[in-house]
């Protein structure tokens, strides 16, 4: 929904070239700046307006002006949190989410956050005190980092705000909350620990049980999701969670459309037409030729998206011309299938590490995935004015998921079994006998961007991303170096390819090029 920057601190009013710039690089997340300053305090949101459009303007003051929120996200069932304030005797001013995270904190304080069912990061601060409280979703949908320089702190929705200060930029961790002063590190402390999601109910080990819990949680995550009278995309790989997610959207709102991006003829393009055609959703394909995409769209991908795991970067580089197409398309509002693998078992990873290390490497990926997959998302989303939402991490799902036993989750041959049977009645045949396929290999795009891998580093590096996270190799590299012994893989220093495996990389993606060129002739002669 918006891009957050804050200056707190004595003299914040004479940094204003430093704020500015802080605010131009998180522009692109909203549709219009709007700021609030001081000589101590420095506000300010690139707001793309969703809810309340007109009246939801921020920074937003409470009524007596002692309080600014910074607000980035959604909070989706605002209306039943307004009610409830009400029902207490407080009064509000708008229709919007915005005011209802900034009076619930004033009325509930810290327990507020656990009444909030969304995505969102915001930045609450004192006026005369110039404390402020930060806090963020329960997985990290919505990015918040912080960094201390010159006495004063510096809040942002993204790493790159805050290279110019030169110093160590720290993420505000999923599920956590807490206090800094204008010059102080926060004290972050855990409001949901997503490494004890599900710990203290009983496993679902009853299939139809398991299948009736997770059918009615995914159709309302879904449902609160479309509650917008915008037009609501649909992320579509043609695969299985995509599939869903857009069959659901078409049930619960009255307007979607679907949006695919992948080489013609890649298994992507094919399922997604398939499907839109048999339901009768508006389809807009984004094709690629992969000889197209170049040095140029590799910078883009690192410079929006910071990631630090190759694979994250390669899926950048689709997930941009994506977007890019969602936003010339006027859709501000998509949902995506993502996290349903890390919940489901959607990865070869979970059938090879030990029995008893199963759980603990979902709960693993899942606490990681605001660096990783929903990094990406985030980005490259609202890289482009697009606000994505995943209804899959929705905190219900996480909670249902890690009580549905791995057994359910691998069955006869296939991943995600539990899904698959929940909405078998929904699902067609093709898209529930499709296995998963990595997006930039099912898009046909992977072994292209796979070329400039070697280069990554230097690019990462050349934005100043190393003052939050070093560039390394992805986990599940890691884990297999490992013998999928958990314990070892997370523990280990994480470290980037060594020139010995980006050559052997290298050289592996020149022979799939280069066949690729043979095949190109060949195939039009057979034409």
């Amino acid at each position: 929904m918006c891009g957050i920057a804050v200056v707190l601190g004595a003299g914040a009013g004479t940094q204003q070239a430093l704020f500015d710039g802080m605010l131009d690089s998180i522009s692109p997340r909203g549709e219009v700046d709007e700021v609030l300053r001081a000589d101590d305090a420095l506000l300010g949101t690139a707001r793309l307006r969703i809810v309340d459009r007109e009246h939801a303007v921020q920074p937003w003051t409470s009524g007596d002006e002692r309080w600014a929120l910074c607000f980035n996200g959604e909070v989706f069932n605002h209306g039943e949190l307004r009610a409830r304030l009400h029902a207490e005797g407080r009064t509000t001013r708008s229709e919007s989410d915005t005011e209802v995270v900034l009076e619930t904190v004033l009325a509930w304080g810290e327990e507020a956050l656990s009444a909030m069912r969304g995505e969102f990061a915001f930045a609450l601060v004192e006026r005369d005190t110039l404390r402020v409280f930060l806090a963020r979703d329960p997985v990290g949908v919505k990015p918040l980092y912080w960094a201390v320089a010159d006495g004063r702190l510096h809040v942002a929705s993204e790493v790159k705000a805050l290279v110019p200060l030169g110093v160590a930029v720290h993420e505000v961790p999923p599920g956590h909350c807490g206090w800094a002063g204008p010059g102080t590190p926060p004290l972050l402390h855990p409001y949901l620990d997503l490494y004890r999601l599900g710990e203290d109910q009983p496993e679902l080990t009853d299939v139809e049980q398991a299948a009736e819990a997770l059918r009615t949680t995914l159709t309302d995550a879904v449902r609160i999701r479309v509650d917008t009278d915008l037009r609501v995309g649909v992320v579509l790989s043609g695969g299985l969670d995509s599939s869903l997610t857009l069959l659901l959207v078409q049930r619960l709102h009255p307007d979607c459309v679907a949006f695919t991006v992948g080489a013609e003829g890649s298994e992507d393009l094919a399922y997604a037409r398939r499907l839109t055609a048999d339901l009768g959703v508006e389809h807009v394909v984004v094709p690629v030729r992969p000889r197209e995409l170049g040095l140029r769209d590799v910078r883009e991908a690192i410079r929006v998206s910071e990631l630090t795991e190759y694979g994250d970067i390669i899926n950048a580089v689709v997930s941009q011309r994506l977007f890019a197409a969602v936003h010339r398309a006027g859709v501000k509002v998509v949902l995506t299938g993502d996290g349903s693998d890390e919940l489901f078992g959607g990865y070869a990873m979970y059938r090879r590490v030990p029995g008893q290390d199963a759980r603990r490497l979902f709960l693993h990926k899942i606490g990681h995935l605001s660096r990783t997959e929903l990094q990406r998302v985030d980005r490259t989303s609202m890289g482009n004015g697009v606000e994505a939402r995943v209804p899959f991490l929705d905190v219900e799902m996480l909670d249902l998921a890690m009580r549905i036993p791995q057994e359910l989750k691998h069955r006869d041959g296939y991943e995600k079994w539990i899904v698959r049977h929940a909405f078998a009645d929904l699902l067609p045949g093709y898209v529930a006998a499709r296995h998963k396929n990595p997006m930039s290999h099912s898009s046909g795009l992977h072994e292209r961007i796979r070329l400039f891998r070697p280069l990554f580093p230097r690019i990462y590096d050349g934005y100043g991303y190393r003052c939050a996270a070093p560039l390394q190799r992805d986990f599940s590299e890691v884990l297999k170096d490992h013998d999928y012994d958990l314990d070892a893989a997370a523990a280990s220093t994480p470290r980037d390819l060594t020139v010995a495996e980006h050559a052997r990389d290298l050289a592996g993606a020149l022979r799939w090029n280069l066949a690729a060129l043979v095949r190109r002739p060949a195939d039009r002669a057979g034409g």
